[in-house]
């Protein structure tokens, strides 16, 4: 039998709880690696995604013999980096004679590979070759718009499968509330023909536009380069059935101070520090008070003397 291993320290069994599976997903974390060989272009592409994804990405520098995506038997090793590292979703990129410049892109369920998308790179300009107002390079980590443009993501099998993983490639942390002003970066896919993408990346400037809401210019920053399909792997609809599973719980947030009762429903309680009242200095005092003062003063100054005067005429 195998034995089942606990975490023995706190670090452990926060690290297991973060793999653990929620209700509500994080963000996907990002593997990155190497074939046999590859070429120039395919390290700088493999580099430059690391780059856009570098917050939430691992990158692998040697080369994996054993790592074959569409063969069988050659994904047990992409299994075990993607378990090891805690990433969902992979780049593999390779070159060869009869598919050069080839990357791979792919998802897991329970790490376990899930499906596949094989494009080849074209027309690749890297980020240096742009040149830009250096301020309006993009922050890391920041939330970025995807647009895609083509009825072909729509009607197009492959392009449309193409969609899904770019999505999730690139869309980052799910949020609900999304700050206009932090939003500082654009993706563009455009599909131009049924197996030809147009992928490039820019960043985005807001301008006065007499409205609430500003007016957006795009200005492309890189890395830009052309995805031609090759070869997809849809997942099972079995598995796709597993992996699309939502819990009708809703996890609940925690509420302090509040108890239920049977007959008096919800109750809260409020907490009120010390007013300290009597030693709240008053900013105005009214002349009735000092009159007040005075003459109080001065009766207590009548009553002072008048057993010395009795002393006196004794």
């Amino acid at each position: 039998m195998l034995e089942i291993k606990t975490a023995k320290t706190r670090k452990g069994k926060r690290e297991l709880e973060k793999r653990a599976p929620k209700l509500v997903e994080s963000g996907k974390k990002t593997l990155i690696l190497h074939g046999t060989k590859t070429s120039g272009v395919l390290n700088a592409v493999l580099t430059q995604i690391y780059h856009l994804k570098k917050d939430n990405a691992v990158k692998f520098s040697r080369k994996n013999e054993n790592v074959k995506p569409f063969e069988a038997g050659g994904e047990t090793s992409l299994e075990f980096f993607s378990l090891k590292t805690d990433c969902s979703i992979f780049v593999y990129g390779s070159h060869s004679k009869k598919r050069p410049d080839n990357l791979v892109i792919g998802r897991t369920y329970d790490h376990h590979i899930y499906d596949l998308v094989e494009v080849g790179v074209e027309n690749f300009k890297p980020m240096e070759s742009f040149s830009y107002d250096k301020k309006l390079a993009p922050k890391e980590g920041s939330k970025p718009f995807i647009v895609f443009i083509g009825e072909g993501f729509e009607a197009v099998e492959e392009l449309r499968h193409l969609k899904e993983v770019l999505l999730d490639l690139l869309r980052g942390e799910v949020v609900e509330n999304l700050n206009l002003a932090g939003v500082d970066r654009a993706y563009v896919c455009a599909a131009l023909s049924p197996n030809r993408v147009l992928f490039t990346h820019c960043a985005l400037r807001l301008k006065k536009s007499g409205t609430v809401v500003p007016r957006m210019e795009l200005e492309e920053v890189g890395p830009s380069m052309d995805f031609v399909i090759r070869r997809h792997r849809p997942p099972n609809e079995s598995l796709r059935k597993e992996a699309m599973k939502t819990s009708r719980e809703k996890p609940k947030k925690k509420e302090k101070n509040v108890k239920k009762d049977e007959l008096k429903g919800k109750i809260g309680s409020i907490y009120i520090p010390d007013q300290k009242v009597g030693e709240t200095a008053l900013p105005y005092k009214a002349k009735g008070v000092k009159r007040e003062r005075r003459e109080a003063k001065g009766k207590n100054e009548k009553d002072e003397n008048a057993p010395k005067r009795k002393k006196e005429d004794s």
